[in-house]
């Protein structure tokens, strides 16, 4: 074998040298992740969890085309952090998801990644171990693993989409998706939006303000071009042809809430005037609920009661709902963590999720099909 030219082994190693003190220079180190594509060869869709998955982005689009009159509620945990204590939920929403279906259409709340202002917990892919060991991998394993079994269940899901990347992941297993408060306003996940395979909810800014949700459904609705990843894992140029399945969560904000009916009806002008479907949803945690949990029932009783009102743009609804009341501190020994009790927002606990929701359901099983029978599909 011929020896290497020691000219160019020499300017290789001064370019080398010249990179490493011009890029990277606050980067630890770098571990390949496994390609999309290898993630769900290891954990493959099948026929049930498929149906499962096709029959809630059907429904929640014939809501938002008011083909169906029903209306749709996303409720669940503010955050996964226990897989067993999400599947004891999932199953028993399961159960109430049927016991409703005449008038409600129940998803599961399903938060993998949390945003955050400064600092704290990211969330069960960016730490699965809560143990800042951000085995990302190993988190986006679980996750896929864990949606599996709630399709398979027969249960639809809802998640937000934080990370430009984990749609590729694990959009395929997923039928509604929202973007969240902090990230309306970003490009990257306006264009993202544009290509994702369910409807999609976008909520208003931190500050209460519509107009950067309702940008972000008209930049949503059209087609973009963007760098991203196929499922090999592969940089590649993404182009889309655009959502037309964007709806405004209202969840408060500047410290208000939205949700009331002078808020709401302001809310239908900003729509009407961008030329943009009458799609509301109502999320009955964060400002709205002035981030007491136990409000919650409140803010969705007052929604029932403008739906009973007339309201016709109130197509949804969000709770925040978990086993137990309340939340609960990440302890350094995670054997403390109290079972089914959220580790980021306070939710409230089963037994007032399923009063409510039926409540709802006694309420307004009579009143959805008279709304629905004047209204035209767009």
């Amino acid at each position: 074998m011929d020896r290497p030219d020691p000219i160019e082994s020499e300017s290789a190693s001064e370019s080398r040298a010249e990179n490493s003190a011009i890029e990277n220079l606050n980067v630890l180190g770098m571990e390949e992740m496994p390609t999309p594509g290898e993630v769900k060869e290891r954990l493959p869709v099948d026929e049930r969890a498929t149906a499962t998955v096709l029959a809630g982005r059907a429904a929640l689009r014939a809501i938002l085309d008011r083909r169906d009159p029903r209306l749709f509620v996303v409720v669940g945990p503010c955050s996964i952090h226990d897989p067993e204590a999400a599947l004891e939920y999932a199953r028993r929403l399961h159960g109430l998801a049927r016991e409703v279906a005449d008038t409600l259409v129940l998803v599961m709340r399903v938060y993998f990644e949390k945003p955050r202002t400064s600092a704290g917990w990211k969330g069960f892919i960016n730490d699965p171990r809560m143990d800042d060991s951000f085995r990302i991998d190993e988190g986006v394993m679980r996750a896929r693993a864990l949606l599996l079994e709630f399709a398979r269940i027969g249960l639809p899901t809802g998640s937000e989409a934080l990370d430009p990347l984990s749609p590729q992941y694990l959009a395929d297993l997923i039928s509604w998706y929202a973007i969240g408060a902090r990230t309306t306003e970003s490009q990257t996940h306006r264009e993202m939006a544009s290509g994702l395979s369910t409807p999609v909810g976008f909520k208003n800014g931190t500050d209460g303000g519509l107009e950067v949700a309702v940008n972000a459904m008209k930049a949503a609705a059209n087609p973009h071009s963007f760098l991203g990843i196929n499922q090999s894992g592969r940089t590649s140029i993404v182009s889309t042809r655009g959502n037309r399945y964007g709806h405004l969560v209202l969840r408060g904000g500047g410290g208000r809430p939205n949700y009331d009916t002078v808020s709401v009806r302001l809310a239908e002008k900003a729509l009407a005037l961008a030329k943009l479907p009458n799609n509301i949803v109502t999320d009955c945690s964060h400002a709205n609920s002035l981030k007491d949990h136990t409000l919650q029932p409140l803010v969705m009783a007052d929604c029932a009661h403008q739906i009973r009102e007339g309201n016709g743009s109130i197509v949804g609804l969000m709770l925040e709902s978990n086993l137990a009341a309340g939340s609960q501190s990440i302890p350094e020994d995670l054997t403390l963590l109290r079972h089914g009790v959220s580790v980021t927002d306070a939710c409230i606990d089963w037994d007032t999720t399923a009063d409510i929701i039926r409540r709802t359901r006694a309420e307004l099983r009579a009143v959805l099909p008279a709304r629905g029978a004047g209204v035209k599909d767009r």
